[in-house]
């Protein structure tokens, strides 16, 4: 039976939240303009979203600031750091290469979105470039930027999320250790795991 309340169709959809304002139009561009610039060098910080065969994905990224290079208007480069090798995004942008970036900056109420398509390059050049310690990351997202705008700061306005009395204690909720012991059906050592995590992080971040 079909829920009468489910809009299915896109014209009705618009009546309902009604047309754009300009303001919400005039800010798309196709390049990295030079006032978009700052919020991709001062963040820290970044969600990347991609699309596959099975279904969606989104990957935090996270660095210095500016650790997602403007090469040119039309151009991000990502090196891609150590993780979990399960390489979601990467065979993701494989199969299909549309992706699309979220970065905050701390402090800051807007965050700037970024719709591109990206390739996965081993540019020995570039590897070298993106070097931290001695360590070369195991490829490279080559980013070409589509569309650029900023999300007004309701969101995080609303979140609270850079005001210090709304930060969670991490004891408040399970810890990785407990999820990977009871999900694994007690293969993995919970305490174990939580023991060695802090250090093992610290000696594995490149």
């Amino acid at each position: 039976m079909t829920d009468p309340h489910v809009v299915t169709d896109p014209d009705a959809l618009q009546a309902l939240y009604g047309t754009p304002m300009i303001t919400s139009l005039a800010k798309v561009v196709d390049h990295v303009h030079p006032l978009y610039a700052p919020f991709i060098e001062k963040a820290p910080f970044a969600v990347l979203a991609t699309v596959g065969p099975n279904g969606l994905d989104t990957s935090p990224r996270g660095d210095g600031p500016g650790f997602i290079e403007i090469a040119d208007p039309k151009t991000l480069l990502l090196p891609d750091r150590r993780g979990n090798n399960r390489i979601d995004t990467l065979r993701n942008v494989i199969l299909d290469p549309r992706i699309a970036l979220l970065f905050l900056v701390p402090g800051v109420g807007e965050t700037l979105r970024v719709n591109g398509e990206a390739e996965v390059t081993l540019d020995p050049a570039l590897l070298e470039r993106f070097a931290v310690e001695g360590k070369q990351p195991r490829s490279v997202l080559r980013i070409h930027v589509k569309s650029v705008f900023f999300q007004c700061a309701r969101a995080l306005a609303r979140s609270k999320l850079w005001e210090p009395d709304t930060r969670i204690d991490r004891k408040a909720l399970p810890s990785t250790g407990t999820i990977l012991d009871v999900l694994s059906k007690h293969q993995i050592d919970g305490e174990q795991y939580d023991r060695e995590l802090a250090p093992r992080q610290k000696e594995t971040l490149y």
